[in-house]
């Protein structure tokens, strides 16, 4: 079976579209401009007539693709439990090529009434997938739109004039396994190869976030998209000269981020138990000289040995003591009377008993008036009895007396100062021994809370050396792998350090947020400078002192192509990452994106022809008046428009038989 590739020329298709065609198991397939066979010459039987077919359908794309660019195109090898295929040239030279990425992959974007964007909807492939256009038409709209995707904080001002509100949308495939799957089934999503976000901003500021069609906070998004994509905007120039995130860098490239993490974790329980330490001991030391007070006035009071009851009983007490002889007479009197003197009330009531005695003798309805005398007559010689012991305790004593009032003085003192009455005074008490005892077991606490204090930092301390050693280590192997970058992009010369010192001296060594005298930080005891000397002689400096904008770029990339072997982020976007640079730096960059797109799907939104002729996938994107209104459009371009679009970035809006010719050997070289 023979197929020529003039066949299905000028017919352009993004490669990665049909990648998913190929039939996994498949043993191996080679493909030449002469036609399809199977690996090792094994022919295929008409069992597998669909596998032919799929295969069939990817040869022609890519022979078309390959003769094109490459007059001495040989064959293709395609293995399916790869990532990737290879082409070969008579030459002996081979390209790889990607195939679909599995996991993490944007595959489509809709942005309706967003900015100056009215409805957009863009479809992404596998590889490096290039964004051009001129300045202003949209590009960076596109990735604030990404952003705002991946959870950036959303205004009404990015809504479209006119509009009251503007949608996100993406779709990424993430598949069943990995990062992105397993956050997704712990906010409880069920398992989907796709993840669907949707973002609706509203003039009235009520955004609404979907996911998977569920409705969703910020919060549970960033939780969900952390390793799904990085953004590299025009603006990470800036956020590479600060070394706060020099260390985020090293932590990420060294693998440390989990031991950081621990690191932060003890930190953040560590500091809400040292503020309540600090307000357990401000308690006790700033009321030390009320709790003073406090103390004497309990001790006052209980050391007086009054009680409550005692006012009432001293305040008759002496009242009988200073009447003592006024009492005697009285009661001796009334004694004389009952019992004493001629005529006394005993006698009298025993001669009422005997004569109504004898009444009742005649008449029994006195017998109770009887019984009644007899009790009465009993009940004055108790009382007579009663009043001859009282007499005997009546008497004048003086010397008690003195006692009592001096009693008295000391419950009126006690009075005045704490209330006006007995009730006032033990209520003070009380409140007195309250406090203090409070204060016993603030004192009590502060002891406790120290000794846990004492355990956490001491963990603390233990993972911030353990962590500042393996950053030491890895600053090393940091170092060695930008240097090897920054050579590939025609920085040979180029000295690369990251220089690590430790955070500033305390005051008090003693600190709880102190570990070997240095301050704790929630990354740890450590800060970390990027040194960088570009020219061969040149003494190392900070990063943000020395580079030029160009260099800036390179570094990006190198440090992005260094860390796409380390972290789980699938999908890379650069905005801009050219500026600065251009001619040969520029296509070393291009294929340095192109390597960098066998392992992740790259966006790159680019002004310049040397890196845009390395993309698989192409789009231009530009801005239009459409009644009476500007609208982005983002076109994919086929092979034709692609070289136009090429040649418009070599010289412009004229273009020209020679740039576009120029244009056409660019694209036929990549």
């Amino acid at each position: 079976m023979d197929i020529a590739g003039d066949d299905i020329a000028g017919h352009h298709i993004p490669t990665g579209a049909f990648f998913s065609l190929l039939p996994q198991g498949l043993p191996g397939t080679q493909i030449t401009p002469a036609g399809i066979k199977g690996y090792h010459g094994a022919a295929f039987s008409m069992f597998h007539n669909c596998i032919i077919q799929a295969c069939v359908t990817l040869g022609l794309i890519m022979i078309n693709l390959v003769k094109l660019r490459r007059p001495d195109f040989r064959s293709m090898a395609i293995f399916t439990n790869s990532a990737s295929y290879d082409i070969r040239f008579s030459g002996g030279q081979k390209a790889q090529f990607p195939f679909l990425a599995v996991n993490g992959m944007l595959e489509e974007l809709v942005i309706r009434n967003f900015a100056i964007i009215d409805d957009l909807q863009i479809r992404f492939g596998a590889g490096l997938t290039i964004l051009s256009g001129e300045t202003g038409a949209g590009k960076s709209i596109i990735i604030q739109a990404v952003n705002l995707l991946l959870g950036s904080r959303a205004s009404a001002r990015m809504i479209r004039t006119g509009a009251e509100s503007a949608e996100l949308e993406a779709i990424f495939r993430i598949g069943k396994t990995g990062s992105v799957a397993a956050a997704m089934a712990a906010q409880g999503y069920s398992e989907d190869d796709h993840l669907l976000i949707r973002r609706v901003i509203s003039r009235s500021d009520r955004h609404q976030i979907f996911i998977n069609g569920r409705l969703a906070t910020v919060g549970i998004l960033n939780t969900i998209v952390e390793n799904l994509a990085s953004i590299s905007g025009q603006h990470a120039h800036q956020t590479l000269l600060k070394p706060d995130r020099h260390l985020d860098i090293l932590d990420q490239y060294g693998g440390l981020n989990p031991l950081r993490t621990r690191v932060n974790d003890a930190y953040q329980g560590l500091t809400p138990m040292i503020d309540e330490l600090n307000g357990l001991i401000a308690m006790r030391d700033g009321r030390s000289a009320h709790l003073e007070l406090l103390a004497f006035q309990r001790d006052e009071i209980l050391k007086s040995g009054v009680t409550p009851e005692e006012e009432e009983e001293l305040d008759l007490e002496q009242r009988r003591l200073k009447n003592a002889e006024a009492l005697h007479g009285a009661v001796y009197k009334s004694i004389d009377a009952l019992y004493g003197m001629e005529g006394a009330a005993i006698e009298r009531m025993a001669d009422a008993r005997r004569y109504l005695e004898k009444a009742a003798e005649i008449d029994p309805r006195l017998d109770d008036n009887a019984r009644k005398a007899t009790e009465v007559a009993l009940a004055v010689e108790d009382l007579a009895e009663t009043l001859r012991s009282y007499l005997s305790t009546v008497h004048t004593d003086d010397k008690r007396l003195e006692e009592v009032e001096a009693r008295q003085d000391i419950i009126i003192r006690l009075k005045h100062k704490y209330g006006g009455t007995m009730a006032a005074v033990f209520d003070h008490l009380h409140a007195a021994e309250k406090e203090l005892s409070r204060v016993e077991n603030v004192s009590q606490a502060i002891d406790k809370l120290k000794e846990k204090i004492d355990r956490v930092h001491e963990n603390l301390s233990r993972l911030c050396r353990t962590l500042s050693k393996k950053r030491s280590q890895a600053a090393k192997k940091l170092a060695r792998a930008v240097e090897a970058q920054l050579a590939s992009l025609r920085m040979e010369k180029t000295r690369f350090r990251v220089e690590l010192a430790a955070t500033p001296a305390v005051s008090d060594p003693a600190s709880y947020l102190a570990v070997d005298g240095r301050q704790v930080t929630p990354a740890g005891i450590d800060q970390a400078v990027f040194m960088i000397a570009p020219n061969v002689g040149e003494n190392l400096k900070p990063l943000a002192r020395v580079a030029s904008g160009g260099e800036l770029s390179r570094v990006i990339l190198a440090l992005k192509a260094i860390l796409a072997e380390t972290d789980s982020v699938e999908t890379v976007v650069f905005d801009e990452v050219d500026a600065g640079i251009g001619g040969g730096t520029a296509e070393v960059v291009g294929r340095k994106l192109v390597h960098l797109s066998e392992s992740h799907q790259v966006i790159c939104i680019t002004h310049l022809p040397q890196i845009a002729r390395f993309g698989h996938q192409h789009f231009r994107i530009e801005k239009t008046v459409v009644d009476g209104r500007t609208i982005t459009l983002m076109n994919p371009l086929d092979r034709k428009k692609r070289v136009e679009e090429i040649a418009r970035m070599l010289g412009g809006e004229k273009i020209t038989r020679k740039t576009l010719e120029h244009a056409r050997e660019m694209l036929e070289s990549g």
